[in-house]
């Protein structure tokens, strides 16, 4: 009797959630590093206002920081476009 074997479905959903959430805790890993290597009382008081800032009003630079991680969130969308 021949063994049928199910083809796995490339980039299920799963996947998908696996993958964003890799890149979130990668995410979180360079934040939390920066801040223990940056944790000054001036930073400490530019994260404050930061926390307390809409994305809509922070400044060009402190947005390009943000870009940076939605320009790869958008690759690994790309990859699974077909969901």
């Amino acid at each position: 009797m021949k063994k049928i074997i199910t083809a796995k479905k490339k980039n299920s959903k799963k996947e998908l959630i696996e993958e964003l959430s890799d890149l979130e805790h990668e995410q979180w890993i360079s934040m939390t590093k920066y801040l223990l290597n940056n944790n000054t009382k001036d930073n400490h008081k530019r994260w404050e206002k930061q926390i307390k800032t809409d994305y809509k009003d922070l400044t060009e630079k402190e947005k390009d920081s943000d870009r940076e991680w939605a320009e790869k969130v958008i690759k690994i969308l790309k990859k699974y476009k077909k969901l």
